[in-house]
């Protein structure tokens, strides 16, 4: 395919997801099944050009006057991937799939708006009822940590160190450009490169297969290191998901010490079988049934809570989910959080730790949730003074308090949260 043909399908899948507001990767998917011709550069180029007009959808639909997905596509190649008029007006000649190219004066016009102009909302790049919850959480840098979750994030990986180096990884995966990544010392990336380029499949890598490294973002692994857990330990991991932490976590602990991993939806648990036997873990028992935790209570010495949130941290990765987002969505999420934090408690041993992440930058998830939950709570307090240690060896800036916050823009992460409270070792 051609540009103009890329360029159609793009806006095609935009219309679809407007539409229909389903999710982005679902919209690409039934239209890769559609159109069996296309290949895998074609679609590829066709993703990044959805997922960029969807990055930076506010500031784009104000520079075009216009917020329809025609509209968002064009401004993508003239903001993002930097095509002149001239060279739209020559890629698209002849293509007899390309939508019509507007006006050289209006795409003049666009380029000419200077974006210090618009409303802050827009400069950010994020729903307007969320800008005053990014203020409170970053004060005058609020617009920049707003705008940095708009551009295209990098791939990261984990290298298991129960079966490799980082150093050992790397060399297998040359040909990717991987490097070392920031905050731990087991992070891997690979950088995003610009306009119709591709990150590779690592995961069609034998060093995968052998179970050598995890897809991870660098934020991910750091909310592990922050947990703090040594050794013979024992840990659960109350909402695992499909394993990231706990396999991170594994790791740290030299398989020595119990983890307990649960998760109340079994759709999302299901991919941690699979994952823990690649990895070569041995030290991690599976649990699909809240009944099961029982023994459990009052014996754990780390509990980790990675909360159901809104996701705000991974709208690099999933910017359609920014915009379908509403004050609603959120009013659910602290309702589970409020309730995952206050079970969470009842497995904490006296003396014993938990630990609170979310992959959300808003306040009344983050700090709200830890101060309401102290406050119902007695038992419980920050601690601040074994956080600030682990965050002067795994992080370059101190937390407030017993809290962190990780942001594409201050660490080249997605956003994270991570609070750490301790239980009085009186019964």
């Amino acid at each position: 395919m051609r540009l103009g043909g890329r360029v159609q399908a793009a806006v095609e899948v935009l219309e679809d997801i407007e539409a229909r507001r389903r999710p982005a990767s679902e919209a690409l998917r039934d239209w890769g099944l559609g159109h069996r011709f296309a290949g895998g550069g074609d679609r590829s180029a066709i993703g990044n050009l959805v997922y960029d007009s969807l990055r930076r959808k506010a500031s784009q639909a104000w520079r075009m006057d216009d917020d329809g997905a025609r509209a968002a596509v064009f401004a993508t190649l003239l903001f993002q991937w930097g095509f002149a008029p001239a060279e739209l007006a020559a890629a698209f000649d002849g293509d007899r799939f390309a939508p019509e190219l507007p006006q050289e004066g209006f795409l003049a016009a666009a380029i000419a708006r200077d974006l210090q102009s618009a409303p802050d909302f827009v400069r950010a790049d994020i729903p307007q009822w969320c800008a005053p919850m990014f203020e409170q959480a970053f004060a005058e840098d609020w617009i920049a940590e707003g705008a940095a979750l708009g551009e295209r994030p990098p791939l990261d990986l984990r290298a298991n160190r129960l079966k490799a180096s980082r150093d050992k990884v790397i060399a297998q995966l040359d040909r990717t450009g991987a490097g070392p990544g920031p905050l731990s010392p087991d992070a891997i990336r690979i950088e995003a490169g610009a306009r119709d380029s591709r990150l590779p499949n690592v995961q069609v890598e034998p060093a995968y297969q052998k179970g050598w490294f995890e897809v991870q973002d660098a934020g991910s692994q750091a909310a592990a290191l922050l947990a703090g857990i040594a050794p013979g330990e024992n840990v659960l991991d109350l909402c695992a998901g499909a394993g990231g932490k706990t396999l991170a976590l594994a790791a740290g602990m030299e398989n020595r010490g119990q983890i307990h991993a649960f998760d109340a939806d079994r759709n999302r648990l299901a991919p941690i079988f699979e994952r823990l036997k690649r990895a070569g873990t041995r030290n991690v028992q599976v649990h699909a049934r809240a009944s099961e935790l029982d023994a459990l209570e009052g014996r754990m010495d780390c509990v980790l809570v990675d909360a159901p949130c809104t996701g705000v941290g991974t709208w690099r990765r999933r910017p359609d989910v920014k915009w379908r987002l509403d004050e609603r969505n959120l009013a659910q999420r602290l309702e589970e959080q409020d309730a995952v934090l206050a079970q969470a408690a009842r497995f904490v041993r006296p003396g014993g730790r938990l630990v609170y992440v979310t992959c959300s930058l808003l306040p009344p998830e983050n700090a709200a949730r830890v101060a309401a939950f102290l406050a119902a709570s007695p038992a419980f307090s920050p601690m601040p003074a074994a956080f600030d240690r682990l965050c002067e060896t795994a992080h370059p800036r101190r937390g407030d308090g017993a809290n962190v916050t990780l942001t594409p823009r201050s660490d080249a992460t997605d956003g994270f949260f991570i609070a750490a409270m301790r239980r009085s070792s009186e019964v």
